[in-house]
């Protein structure tokens, strides 16, 4: 199961950007958005998000 992100949490900072190992998250509308089909369910983007948004 991929990543999920609260856009309702997400700030936009980029952080999970930076931490994705498949490049799976890009921004979409200054919220993170992950492509499922990349992620590999690492969890790298959760612990690098400081709003905690993202969920697996």
């Amino acid at each position: 199961m991929p990543a999920v992100v609260d856009t309702e949490k997400c700030t936009g900072c980029e952080s999970c950007i930076d931490e994705c190992q498949s490049d799976a998250i890009s921004m979409v509308d200054g919220k993170a958005s992950v492509e499922a089909d990349s992620c590999i369910d690492c969890g790298a983007c959760i612990d690098g998000c400081p709003v905690e948004a993202l969920s697996l």
